[in-house]
């Protein structure tokens, strides 16, 4: 006999992106605490056009990331309690749970004035208004210590044509700024879309131009070259409250907050902006030729003799910049890749050797050890699970 007793859900949501996934497991952690729903999952496409089961649906509550009118208003007919997770422009007679957008610019501006950073710029969305208020609150957190913010709007594409002359007019933007220079992007597809435009521009990426994107979704942030630094959402603390405002609404309970804003999770430092302010010439010059060059082997030696300094002046300098030393920043680099290696692929410790510079598997096994406090194997099991890769050296 059916259970008449469950609540019976729907949540409209978009496909792949991480941020989803963590919204529905924040919900999935609030059911297995609370009670089961009787749940209708629809992943939908981004703008997709409305689900024909909408009209007429009897169910009891709704989680829906709105993207349009339309959608609005179908939502407002069923006459159902609802929860908006995405947008508050469409309707505001129902409680809103997502991102704080206030305090991610805040924190974007926050990690570049701690690294040094006094020129600014922001590469801009004005579709959303949460695009907006990330972007304001970066501005004027910079500008309260006295340091302008120049800003881009980004342009849409349809067309490879229209791709070619957008990032031809970013390039010239990116030119003419004044460096170096930290730049907050929106989302993490303009980030990804600027590192480009760097990498085409021969324009050294952080070293001239820092980049931090925002939404940290995973798969742009490490197909980016160099990988992308990005604010983390915490969209399973979403999840978990949105799921437990719709359930005292679907139970006919007042609730306390028709808005939740989350703080993000800090940001997810990477090759992008993970440098400090480099204005010392020389060690401006040691730097590019070790990220150019350290996973060939490069030695200290080799960086000396290109930059044609003594090794003491150069680990001197090298630490009043960056507080690291020559040969700390070049295993540095080497073990950033180690990490991806370990994590995005099924390489064997021999194959991760040979391909980030060392010349002997056993050396790279050591200092990993010596660095992390772990193995290479010990930390892909981490990252992965019990997951048999193919491993031909212990480790």
């Amino acid at each position: 006999m059916p259970n008449q007793s469950l609540r019976r859900v729907a949540i409209l949501v978009e496909t792949t992106r991480s941020y989803t996934r963590d919204v529905l497991a924040g919900v999935s952690r609030y059911l297995g605490e609370n009670g089961p729903w009787s749940t209708f999952l629809e992943l939908r496409a981004f703008e997709s056009s409305l689900p024909p089961w909408l009209e007429g649906w009897n169910g009891d509550g709704i989680l829906i990331r709105t993207h349009s009118a339309e959608m609005a208003e179908a939502i407002a007919a069923t006459g159902v309690p609802a929860v908006e997770l995405r947008s508050t422009n469409y309707r505001d007679d129902v409680p809103f749970v997502g991102m704080d957008n206030a305090l991610i610019g805040e924190s974007v501006a926050e990690h570049f004035l701690n690294h040094g950073y006094r020129r600014f710029a922001a590469y801009t969305l004005d579709t959303e208004s949460f695009f907006r208020e990330r972007v304001r609150n970066f501005v004027s957190r910079v500008e309260r210590e006295n340091h302008p913010c120049k800003l881009l709007p980004a342009q849409s594409e349809s067309t490879p044509r229209d791709w070619e002359q957008h990032q031809g007019e970013l390039i010239a933007w990116l030119e003419s700024l004044d460096k170096p220079v930290g730049i907050f992007a929106t989302n993490d597809q303009l980030a990804v879309r600027l590192i480009d435009a760097c990498r085409r521009a021969n324009i050294s990426v952080p070293e001239e131009i820092a980049v931090v994107g925002c939404e940290n979704e995973v798969t742009l942030c490490e197909f980016s070259s160099p990988t992308l630094t990005s604010v983390r959402f915490d969209g399973h603390t979403v999840g978990y409250r949105a799921a437990g405002i719709l359930d005292r609404l679907m139970q006919r309970k007042r609730i306390a907050e028709k808005e939740i804003l989350v703080p993000p999770r800090g940001i997810e430092v990477r090759a992008s902006s993970d440098e400090f302010v480099l204005e010392d010439p020389l060690v401006l010059r040691a730097v590019r030729l070790i990220r150019e060059r350290a996973l060939t082997g490069i030695t200290v030696a080799e960086v000396c003799r290109f930059v044609n300094v003594s090794r003491s002046t150069l680990e001197r300098r090298m630490k009043r910049s960056i507080r690291r030393g020559t040969k700390a920043e070049i295993l540095r680099i080497r073990f950033r890749e180690v990490n991806r290696l370990l994590r995005n692929t099924t390489l064997t410790i021999d194959a991760i050797a040979d391909h980030t510079g060392f010349a002997h598997t056993h050396y790279l096994q050591t200092t990993y050890r010596e660095r992390y406090g772990k193995t290479p194997g010990q930390y892909r099991k981490e990252i992965h699970g019990d997951v048999r890769f193919g491993l031909n050296s212990s480790g």
